[in-house]
Order: C-alpha cells, then sequence, then structure tokens
C-alpha cells in the first residue's frame, strides 16, 4: 500500500476523475500483479504448461501472459536463464499484443530498454524480417542487449542514439514502430513507489515536450501505410490524449484505429482536451481499479499511403577465405541445419573478430556513425585457427538444430549455472548444446566423457 501519493497528484486525479476517484485511489491499498510473457521463440504454451510448476493462471486478453502467485520466484528458475518467458506487467504487454505485427515487417521500438515490448516484438516477427531496437541510455541499452540475446533473438539490431538521429537514417523504413514514451509515471506508482518521489506537475509537462519531439521523429521513419502504437505508464492527460492530438494535427495524413475494448479496458477521454476530438475515444486507457495490471495508455495510428518494399542490394559477406574456412568446419561439426538455411535469414558480416547474422533488409541502409550496440544474431568469434560460438548462437539454437545436447532438468542444472563441469555419458567430443528441460541453456565443450562450462562468467549464480 501506498501512504505518500504526491498530494498535487492526489488534487488533479480527482479533478479529472470526479465520482470515480474514491474507486481508483482504493486500489493503491492492494499489491500489484505479478505476471510473465511465454517466448515463442523457444517453444509453444503447450510444452511451456507441461513443464512449468509454477502457480498460473492467464491473462484473459494475452494469449502467452500468466499471472502468477507471490510465492513463485520465476526470476531465479533455469527457465529465466534460458530465456523460456520475460516477466512483464500485463498492462504493458498490451500494447504490443495490439500492433499487428506479422513475419516479415520491419518493426522500430524506439524506446525499447528493458526489452518487454521488443522481446514480445520479436516473438510476433518469428525471427523474420527486422527489428531495431533503440535505447538513447547508455546504460539502459546494455540490458536490453542482455534481455535480446537471453530469448534468443535473431533478427535484432539495437542501437543506443537519440531519435533524432535514428531518424536521418531510417527515412520512412518502418512498417510498425512501438514509442512506449519515457513519461512521468504515474500508472507505476503501486509498482514501484520510488516514481512518487520523482513525480512533479513540472516533470509531466517537460515529460510531454520531449514525447512530442519523439513522435514526430517517429512519424519520420514510419513508411506509407505504416502503423505507429503510443503508449505512456501515466494518467496525465497532457502525456496522453493531448499528445496524440497535437500529433495528428500536425500530420493530418496519421489517423487514429480504433482498439478493442477488452474486459478492463477504457475509452480514451477526448473531453480532457481542448479539441475534444471524438477520434480519441478510439484510443484505450489501462486504470489499476478497473483492470488487473497498472496504469497505460495506448494509441494506435496509421499513416497513409501504401508501404514501401525494402529488397536488399547485395548479399555478399565480408569474410575472407581462411574465415569462411574455419566457420564451415565449426557449422559441419556442431550444426544440423545447413548453412543455405542459415542465409536465408541474413548476411553474414564480420565486425572486428565478431561474426554476425545481419538481415538483410539492413543492407539496404548506411549505418556508418550509428552507435550500434548489436546487428543481428552474434554467431561467435574468430580465435586463433579456430571459430568458437556464442552465448547468443545457443539461446537462439534448438536441441534438433544441433548434432550434439545435454539435457539437465531442475535438480542438476545449478551446477552448469554455476560454472561448473559437468559429466556426461555421452561418447561424443565437441561442442555441446545445453538444455534444460529441452530448453537451450548454453554452451558445454565435451572430451571423454566430461563436458568443460562456457556458460558466461557473467550470467553464473551463486552458492
Amino acid at each position: 500500500m501506498i501512504t505518500k501519493l504526491p498530494l498535487d497528484f492526489k488534487n488533479k486525479m480527482k479533478n479529472l476523475l470526479g465520482d470515480e476517484y474514491e474507486e481508483f485511489i482504493k486500489a493503491y491499498e492492494y499489491e500489484n500483479k505479478q505476471s510473465f510473457r511465454l517466448n515463442l521463440l523457444k517453444g509453444t504454451k503447450e510444452i511451456f504448461l507441461k513443464k512449468h510448476t509454477f502457480t498460473t493462471s492467464p491473462i484473459p486478453w494475452i494469449d502467452e501472459g500468466f499471472y502468477y502467485s507471490k510465492d513463485d520466484f520465476p526470476g531465479k528458475h533455469p527457465f529465466h536463464h534460458a530465456g523460456v518467458y520475460y516477466i512483464q506487467e500485463p498492462s504493458a504487454m498490451t500494447v504490443v499484443s495490439l500492433l499487428n505485427i506479422k513475419p516479415k515487417d520491419r518493426v522500430l521500438d524506439l524506446c525499447a530498454a528493458p526489452g518487454g515490448k521488443t522481446t514480445f516484438a520479436a516473438s510476433k516477427l518469428e525471427n523474420q524480417g527486422v527489428l531495431v531496437s533503440n535505447e538513447i541510455v547508455q546504460k539502459r541499452s546494455r540490458i536490453l542487449l542482455h534481455n535480446v540475446e537471453r530469448m534468443g533473438i535473431k533478427n535484432s539490431m539495437i542501437t543506443n542514439e537519440d531519435s533524432h538521429k535514428l531518424s536521418k537514417y531510417f527515412p520512412e523504413f518502418f512498417t510498425k514502430i512501438i514509442v512506449d514514451a519515457p513519461c512521468s509515471g504515474e500508472g507505476m506508482f503501486r509498482k514501484d513507489p520510488n516514481c512518487c518521489d520523482e513525480w512533479s506537475t513540472n516533470n509531466v509537462l517537460k515529460c510531454a515536450e520531449r514525447q512530442n519531439e519523439i513522435l514526430e521523429n517517429a512519424y519520420k521513419m514510419l513508411s506509407p501505410g505504416g502503423q505507429l502504437i503510443y503508449s505512456t505508464c501515466t494518467f496525465s492527460p497532457e502525456e496522453n490524449e493531448m499528445a496524440i492530438d497535437k500529433f495528428i494535427s500536425k500530420f493530418p495524413d496519421m489517423k487514429i484505429i480504433e482498439l478493442p475494448l477488452l474486459e478492463g479496458f477504457s475509452q480514451g477521454r477526448p473531453e480532457w482536451t481542448n479539441s475534444q476530438n471524438p477520434d480519441l475515444k478510439n484510443t484505450i486507457r489501462l486504470w489499476p481499479h478497473i483492470n488487473k495490471g497498472e496504469g497505460h495508455y495506448i494509441a494506435l495510428l496509421e499513416k497513409d499511403g501504401i508501404p514501401k518494399d525494402i529488397k536488399p542490394t547485395s548479399n555478399k559477406t565480408n569474410l575472407d577465405k581462411k574465415q569462411m574456412e574455419e566457420f564451415n568446419k565449426f557449422f559441419k561439426e556442431t550444426l544440423n541445419i545447413s548453412i543455405d538455411d542459415l542465409l536465408e535469414d541474413g548476411i553474414l558480416k564480420i565486425f572486428g573478430e565478431s561474426l554476425y547474422l545481419t538481415p538483410y533488409q539492413l543492407n539496404t541502409i548506411e549505418l556508418k556513425g550509428l552507435n550500434i550496440l548489436r546487428n543481428g544474431l552474434h554467431l561467435g568469434d574468430f580465435k586463433k585457427n579456430r571459430f568458437e560460438p556464442s552465448h547468443h548462437l545457443a539461446l537462439a539454437l534448438k536441441k534438433d538444430q544441433v548434432k550434439y545436447s545435454h539435457n539437465l532438468n531442475s535438480s542438476n542444472v545449478k551446477k552448469y549455472l554455476l560454472g561448473e563441469t559437468l559429466d556426461v555419458e555421452d561418447s561424443f567430443n565437441g561442442w555441446t548444446l545445453i538444455l534444460i528441460d529441452g530448453y537451450s541453456l548454453g554452451w558445454g565443450k565435451s572430451k571423454n566423457g566430461l563436458c568443460k562450462n562456457h556458460y558466461p562468467k557473467g550470467l553464473r549464480v551463486n552458492k
């Protein structure tokens, strides 16, 4: 329960909600709901339901979303290390669920850290098309990178840039854009009481200015015929209906698309704007006293026109002959898929000593000068006379895609997560995909019945 909501906030909400205010304020007496969303890149919901031991109940409007008991700790479970699910607040899941992402879309998540909406978008893309995930704050962009890797996403480029600079590289490029805008965080007061200390009326207005700028830059990157979904975790009209009203007034080729009023959803409030544009009713609000989640606002917009078709200009790799030989040797010894199958998803590109499978669509863009943390799937690194696969590759693979694997279960997996050597009964020698109940977890290297641990040191758990 929050006892110290900002007084100005309470007065503002009382003025806005009128008779509904008492019910709204009472919601702060209850604990927030805990939930996670399955990563369908790792496997189906049906398979997960047969394997998990959590106490769960489904989130009605998110097919792959589940509430879990406060007595469960899914963040400490090996499935979390394997990227089987992403712990995410239920209202936040709603944003991507309402954006009709299809495989082969070109998607931008403009304010992407820590990665909840990016990883959901990637699941919808099914590792096809391209996903550019951007975060302006450098420290947060590293968290984003870790989550993209953990979820085994192959087709994401991660950038650490200002939205204005990014717009110069991707004019009218994306068919779908997610703008989960930095906001005053009123909707998170119950989940994170520290947000109360950072709130002020002046900060609401500053956030609104920044949101207007971000939306304008997103507009420049949206293809004709493309869709943009805007969201905040705040209640302030200045950051929600008023921001959208100002945006569509400036860009009349953007129209509001009606969102479904599912159970627990509420219409947008045009009466809280100067124009009182009735189309704003087609946006939605999620209220903590109505919905089993935190506060959120969501608007879906579409740009007039026909989507642009982006075709790659070249599929030429920059590997030299020796590097290609070393990679081919690893590939044939370790994987059950062909290089031709691999190259259906992108182009082999080397940066320094690191090899990436980069999405074809990004080959049309001159990326020089862009601050890129990751361009596609990090396959591994060239060492002295050999190729060493990356942890990212391990998490992107499934059991049937490798020649050798070793399956652990919840009773013996901790030894691996601690970084210890494993005993293996199999007689094979070479790179071994380590699994937890069938889900890829990392690499080991087997020889004579022992498997050397290659789980990254920075990810290992404590005893």
